[in-house]
């Protein structure tokens, strides 16, 4: 069950300040808790302790961080239960889905545990020239400095994960702005790091209104900004956020391509869960899929069946595969879409119709280019499907896109496969499987419109620390 309330975290303490921030169950609609909400103030403050305990941090011995991560792996682990209801509850995330979002909260924790006590540096050898006989250098990676967060609705729990951990994996005080619609999550891992050994102040979280969260992209005092989100605000932040790095995890219309030797059996049920998992609300949800006209006739029987039967429903009952999309405002807004594009020409295969924010999952068939569901990021749950005749002209089409994040290919020819991996323009091609698939120790991120930067452990930490360079000159 829900607290009655929750906190937000400022300078690594509970504080109750209020209840303005209602938390709605996405499937009924009704209020289920409050949470605090902070203003500007607070943010500032939260900045300041960040501040001020990162010469701390600096001075935590690895083994000590990895101690941190390794409690929060056990508290994890012990509230499993407790943390996949709420997933439930506040994102309207089937159960299933729900409780395979934990499991990446501990896998990335644990990871990040591994991690911790392997920061490498190097021993260069310096003497390529007679003028710098008897130097040598060496190089050590150092944290960053504290960092700005913000992370998104759709996996409340892991796309906060992949912020919080890596900093402590490296010693990086942070303060991090969970989605407002969404917050419970990161909250919670909030109260377990406050009861670790972790320097006070050396995290906040801070749900807070759009109004209030200026100083997470401007403030100077923040060395490194890191947002996952919508390519509107994600590319307009970047803008504002000065000259600290800034990594970004946005959004993508991601194609599938299945070529004439696939297995149908297999890619169907792959590409049902990567286009209608979690409702469709994911950046790399299948939204396109190009089949290879020898199978498509097949391909299209089956997979428009397999749509049409998905169990819609409250998002706690173990049989619903749909739940409701994030608001009603968003399944209003790609209902619209799905309109848009059948008044265009396109056919309407399964699906189609909405009640509040449950929408039925839909399937679209010969969809204009142009149209907004195909060329924007639909997330929620629609896929489009095609034929094609000659892969080099599926992979073309892949890449006839804004977006660039991970791209499906299901071939079994290695030569094709190799191809797809030298000329799609996206930041990671899936062989065999759906683009929606993702550990959590890969290079995960996009190029175009889908972002700039990796996440995943290890290139997070990177990206979290900077290279300290020290020479040394024997005497000749």
């Amino acid at each position: 069950m829900l607290a009655k309330e929750y906190p937000y975290y400022l300078a690594s303490k509970a504080v109750y300040a209020n209840r303005d921030l209602e938390i709605t169950n996405k499937y009924t609609g009704e209020v289920a808790t409050y949470a605090a909400l902070a203003d500007a103030e607070v943010i500032d403050q939260a900045i300041d302790a960040a501040e001020k305990a990162q010469p701390l941090l600096n001075k935590m011995a690895p083994y000590e961080r990895q101690a941190i991560l390794n409690h929060c792996v056990k508290r994890f682990e012990e509230r499993f239960d407790e943390l996949a209801h709420a997933l439930c509850i506040e994102a309207g995330k089937p159960i299933k889905d729900a409780r395979g979002e934990v499991t990446r909260l501990i896998d990335t924790f644990r990871i990040a545990a591994e991690e911790s006590v392997r920061m490498k540096g190097e021993v260069l050898n310096l003497e390529i020239t007679p003028r710098a006989k008897g130097y040598q250098g060496q190089y050590k990676h150092v944290p960053i400095g504290p960092c700005s967060f913000i992370s998104p609705f759709n996996f409340p729990l892991n796309l906060a994960a992949h912020k919080i951990a890596p900093a402590l994996a490296v010693g990086c005080a942070f303060v991090m702005k969970p989605a407002s619609r969404t917050p419970l999550g990161a909250i919670i891992i909030g109260e377990i790091l406050a009861e670790t050994d972790l320097p006070e102040g050396a995290f906040s979280i801070l749900p807070c209104s759009r109004d209030g969260a200026d100083l997470f992209t401007t403030d100077e005092r923040f060395k490194l900004l890191s947002f996952t989100g919508s390519p509107q605000v994600g590319w307009d932040l970047k803008a504002k956020a000065g000259k600290k790095p800034v990594i970004l995890e946005l959004g993508g219309n991601a194609a599938c391509v299945v070529d004439e030797d696939t297995d149908l059996d297999d890619a169907i049920e792959r590409i049902i869960f990567g286009a209608y998992y979690q409702s469709g609300q994911s950046c790399i949800s299948v939204q396109r899929i190009l089949v290879h006209e020898k199978l498509y006739s097949e391909f299209k029987q089956r997979y428009t069946e397999k749509v049409a039967n998905l169990v819609h429903g409250d998002p706690l009952d173990e049989d619903t595969f749909i739940g409701p999309m994030i608001s009603e405002s968003e399944a209003k807004r790609l209902d619209d879409w799905i309109q848009e594009a059948v008044k265009g020409g396109a056919t309407l295969l399964a699906g189609g119709k909405r009640d509040g924010a449950m929408l039925q999952a839909t399937l679209l068939e010969g969809v204009a280019h142009d149209a907004t569901v195909n060329a924007e990021e639909a997330f929620g749950p629609v896929s489009i499907i095609s034929s094609f005749s000659d892969f080099d002209e599926a992979l073309k089409e892949v890449n006839n896109s804004q977006f660039g994040l991970q791209a499906g290919i299901f071939t079994r020819d290695i030569y094709k496969a190799h191809k797809a991996w030298d000329e799609l323009d996206v930041g990671g091609v899936v062989i065999g499987d759906v683009p929606s698939w993702r550990v959590d120790n890969m290079p995960y991120g996009g190029v175009k419109e889908s972002g700039l930067g990796r996440e995943g452990i290890t290139y997070a930490m990177d990206d979290m620390t900077e290279i300290r360079l020290m020479v040394l000159r024997t005497p000749q």
